[in-house]
């Protein structure tokens, strides 16, 4: 298989066509190498318009949705980005590309040695990947810039939204089938924020996502 030309093919006819027009996030999709992160099984899938099981009842997202949420939360290189829901270590990976850090939490023990060391491999080093319930967040490192939940949830949990920094931006997937809203919410003053639903999808649900205590837009 030729990887060149089939991540030039995702970029220009899925990825860009979906209204992905900064070509900074394109340039990205471009650089990190999807097809490093995908289980061995299914690289000839690696660039598909599908989502692709990494175990644990959790995927990797379809290129297309994953080329929105980076133009959505505007990452820059000063920022500060948290990541809820490690998977294959690929989405931080997109992240790190344009953050000065990220801390990424994963709640599959399984899937932390499998981002760490997907990251590890690919020269990444700007990452960190925690075990542990990220819809609680990680109060260590916050305030930061740019929260991300790569699962689904019913409602975000208040402790992700005091985690966020002002002029913070954090993106949710946010429902439930068949129809799931995702949302970006920015942080305009301590305890206000706006919130705008970017598209509709739907994504597998964050494990523990329907017992944490959630804040009501």
């Amino acid at each position: 298989m030729n990887f060149e030309k089939a991540r030039f093919n995702m970029v220009e006819q899925q990825i860009r066509p979906w209204e992905v027009l900064d070509q900074d996030v394109l340039d990205l999709l471009m650089t990190v190498k999807r097809e490093e992160f995908v289980p061995a099984g299914a690289r000839a899938l690696a660039f598909a318009e599908v989502e692709i099981p990494i175990g644990f009842d959790q995927v990797m997202l379809k290129p297309t949705i994953e080329g929105k949420l980076l133009q959505a939360v505007q990452v820059n290189k000063t920022d500060s980005v948290l990541e809820i829901g490690s998977g294959s270590g690929f989405f931080a990976a997109l992240l790190a590309g344009h953050a000065e850090w990220v801390r990424t939490i994963e709640i599959e023990p399984a899937l932390v040695r499998l981002a760490s060391a997907n990251l590890a491999r690919n020269g990444v080093e700007n990452v960190v990947v925690i075990q542990g319930d990220g819809l609680e967040g990680w109060a260590e490192r916050a305030p930061y810039d740019v929260i991300v939940v790569s699962g689904g949830v019913r409602e975000i949990p208040q402790a992700l939204l005091e985690q966020l920094a002002v002029g913070g931006r954090l993106f949710a997937f946010v429902g439930a089938a068949p129809v799931m809203k995702a949302r970006l919410v920015t942080c305009e003053a301590e305890g206000r924020f706006r919130t705008e639903d970017v598209f509709e999808t739907v994504v597998p649900m964050l494990r523990n996502a329907l017992d944490k205590a959630s804040f009501k837009f």
